[in-house]
């Protein structure tokens, strides 16, 4: 395992969910990793794929998130790779695999390998797929703090100053502050209209991902009224999870909080930080708006993901349970927002969405 950690780590295309301390993370899914060797004997591409039982059914679904790691312009690996992935399909039942690449809308020779070897595309603009297909990335190669925040929108730059004047300090939490980041957490989801993720999960994080995460709490006035999660790996790193509390959002605590986990990636070495999902474009009717705007203000570049390419083994099937899926989906999200009885949604600074 070490040697495909350091693989994937290593690697352009390197992506945490592509790594094998993930999978410890995604224990309702089974694990599989396939990988193609060179001439050499040494690992020249990878797939992590996950597989989850439909409940009520025979068939397995075949998930494969910012996979595979390789030289994406490589036939005869990807061949390779997909050859493998349909062997487990086969051993797992699958009606269906699933793959969101770290691939840009402008590799097109991957896109047609792709296709020739059976992969259908399908694209998104907003938050429609299991990844978000429009993120902001920043790049940190060979810049110091002053030129990252010469970067930032004078509005960004303003809000981070802000909170430091106002007096909210950001400290480094730790396994036992996780109950009270959930609180603030579920306080978001019901704002925002969102179902969050479970105690137990972030917990899991903590102790599948050790020092590759880091919990960031924003203190004010002696309460803890915001808190991010970060994640590193590799020569990247990734905002995985933000939450805030109802109160004293004016003190502009998210902007405080993102600086500070840029600059962890820097103090790593990280040529990249991504600040993940946001919607297609910048439209005030969009209720993530508020989204948007927060996350270009950090000087990013948008960057537009292909999309997810799918292999469909039992399409009779697939047509069905993703209907199925469709409807999963929207009565989760009824049943959260009943069950905690979400109060009427306050305007958002920065909202945030459910992403991993």
């Amino acid at each position: 395992m070490q040697e495909l950690e350091e693989f994937v780590a290593n690697h352009p295309k390197g992506h945490f969910m592509q790594a094998p301390m993930w999978a410890d993370v995604k224990k309702d899914w089974k694990s599989h990793t396939v990988t193609v060797r060179g001439d050499d004997g040494a690992i020249k591409g990878s797939m992590h794929i996950l597989s989850r039982k439909m409940p009520f059914m025979p068939y397995s679904m075949l998930y494969c998130p910012r996979g595979p790691v390789c030289d994406l312009n490589d036939a005869e690996t990807l061949r390779e790779l997909t050859a493998a992935a349909k062997k487990v399909a086969k051993a797992s039942h699958a009606y269906t695999l699933l793959i969101d690449p770290d691939v840009t809308e402008a590799e097109t020779q991957f896109l047609e390998i792709m296709r020739g070897l059976g992969y259908q595309l399908k694209s998104h603009k907003n938050f429609e797929g299991v990844q978000a297909n429009f993120v902001f990335r920043l790049d940190l190669a060979g810049k110091t703090e002053e030129e990252v925040l010469a970067g930032f929108h004078s509005k960004t730059r303003y809000n981070i100053k802000l909170a430091t004047r106002k007096g909210v300090t950001v400290t480094l939490g730790g396994r036992e502050d996780l109950p009270r980041f959930y609180e603030i957490m579920l306080e978001t989801g019901l704002r925002d209209k969102f179902p969050t993720r479970s105690l137990a999960y972030f917990e899991r994080i903590f102790d599948c991902l050790g020092d590759h995460v880091r919990l960031y709490l924003a203190n004010y006035e002696g309460e803890i009224i915001a808190g991010t999660i970060a994640l590193w790996f590799g020569d990247k790193t990734w905002y995985l999870y933000g939450a805030s509390s109802n109160a004293s959002r004016n003190v502009m605590p998210n902007y405080l909080l993102q600086w500070q986990m840029i600059r962890w990636a820097m103090e790593k070495g990280c040529r990249l930080y991504d600040l993940r999902g946001v919607p297609a474009e910048m439209d005030e009717n969009n209720p993530l708006s508020g989204l948007y705007r927060f996350k270009k203000g950090f000087g990013g570049t948008l960057t537009q993901f292909a999309g997810e390419l799918e292999l469909e083994f039992k399409p009779r099937s697939a047509k069905m349970i993703k209907k199925a899926i469709k409807v999963f989906f929207k009565v989760r999200k009824w049943a959260f927002l009943k069950l905690h009885r979400a109060p009427a949604a306050n305007q958002a600074a920065a909202p945030q969405v459910p992403q991993d």
